[in-house]
């Protein structure tokens, strides 16, 4: 039967990773959904084993960050915090600095993929306006926000994952990764700067840009909220409660049904969430991911800095094959015998996050840009490769020493 149970997870992955075959055109979340059912149905697990696989600490932080992040939006405090950046800037390569910065500063805070919905439109908007270089401030948006994620644990989805799996507290886990992301930023920052110098320089300064003010919501309650939730992260309180208890302060402050909060979360992401806790679990259950690992550990130790560099390239490589997301799932039972869990927790994220900028397919914040913007720019699949092949490997080697730095001076 490992033979089938192989087979359904790689159906499973055909669907997710090439986000819709052309001989069944089902897509991502109901082609997770399918192989989660065929995993039952084969009985690769029971029922009750397929629920208990459903890692609820991160579907329960998913659902409210994202419900929170409605209402940010609702209040206009996502807008507020762009005009307040970028409405006085000038030159052109400051204002990619800027979105660079904001795109990875927000993500740090909120969901990615939720950062690249909302700035997307307003970086096309304003390159429209201010005859700017599309392209450029495009790559800026995803690769940052990708980038910024890998700081905390509410900063994208594999990091969500690894805070319920690690048990490491939020502050710390900033600490440890926080400075990484800081140095890859940078990194990432400058090569934007230097591969899109010419069209930037050939770029007119820019003139005063007004934007409109947005309408409805409390910003302030709203900001006091998302203000004390941050607070009880830092805190070590527990992160999907702390969130939702946020969540349920806006709900009875606006003293009507969240119907419009509710229809702003993607329900379909966390299908396709739970349905691959599933799959990944029907397939842990045939022993091959455990014999895998048992090959490989020997060269992907973290005593050492070559051990520490093949991990790097099995991560990067598994999270480009298969999924950052997926990948998390697989390595995750197996850091603690890498030898420093702590360190390879914190290295499981920045690297599959990372490694998430190597293609324009590579991540969903990506996709979500690409898509955002493409009634105004088409940005193609080997535009992205050449820059974010450069990037990501460059960020890569700048973060990971810096990783292996921080974790070493916190023992």
């Amino acid at each position: 039967m490992n033979v089938v149970f192989v087979a359904i997870f790689a159906l499973t992955y055909l669907l997710i990773a090439t986000r819709r075959l052309r001989w069944l055109p089902i897509g991502r979340p109901a082609g997770a959904l399918v192989g989660a059912v065929m995993m039952v149905a084969t009985g690769a697990l029971t029922p009750a084993q397929s629920f208990a696989a459903i890692d609820h600490d991160t579907i329960l932080l998913l659902f409210s960050m994202m419900a929170l992040t409605v209402y940010v939006e609702r209040a206009g405090l996502f807008g507020w915090v762009v005009r307040a950046t970028l409405a006085r800037i000038r030159r052109p390569a400051v204002l990619l600095a800027a979105v660079s910065l904001l795109s990875a500063v927000l993500s740090a805070w909120m969901v990615n993929d939720t950062v690249c919905l909302f700035l997307t439109p307003f970086v096309v908007d304003l390159c429209k306006r201010a005859r700017l270089p599309m392209g450029p401030f495009l790559m800026a948006v995803a690769t940052s926000s990708n980038i910024g994620s890998s700081a905390t644990l509410v900063g994208n989805p594999q990091n969500m994952l690894i805070g319920s799996m690690s048990g490491i507290p939020f502050f710390e886990f900033l600490l440890r990764s926080g400075p990484a992301a800081l140095a890859g930023l940078i990194v990432n920052l400058g090569l934007l700067l230097w591969f899109y110098r010419r069209e930037l320089g050939q770029a007119p300064r820019l003139t005063a840009l007004q934007f409109e003010a947005p309408s409805g919501g409390r910003p302030v309650l709203v900001a006091l909220v998302l203000t004390a939730v941050l607070v009880g992260f830092l805190s070590g309180l527990h992160l999907g409660y702390t969130a939702l208890a946020g969540l349920a302060v806006l709900i009875l402050a606006e003293r009507e049904e969240p119907q419009k909060a509710f229809a702003g979360v993607d329900w379909t992401l966390l299908l396709f969430f739970a349905s691959l806790f599933i799959v990944v679990r029907g397939l842990v259950q045939t022993g091959l991911v455990e014999r895998g690992w048992a090959a490989v550990a020997p060269w992907v130790n973290l005593h050492g800095a070559w051990g520490a560099t093949a991990f790097t390239a099995v991560i990067a490589a598994g999270s480009n094959i298969v999924s950052n997301v997926p990948m998390t799932l697989l390595a995750g039972p197996h850091i603690v015998a890498l030898g420093a869990p702590k360190l390879g927790w914190v290295m499981l994220a920045f690297v599959s996050t990372v490694a998430g900028n190597l293609t324009l397919l590579g991540s969903v914040a990506n996709i979500i840009v690409a898509e955002r913007a493409r009634s105004a720019y088409e940005l193609g699949f080997f535009e992205y490769l050449k820059f974010g092949v450069v990037s990501t490997l460059a960020v890569l080697a700048t973060g990971v020493p810096v990783v292996w730095w921080t974790s070493h001076a916190m023992r």
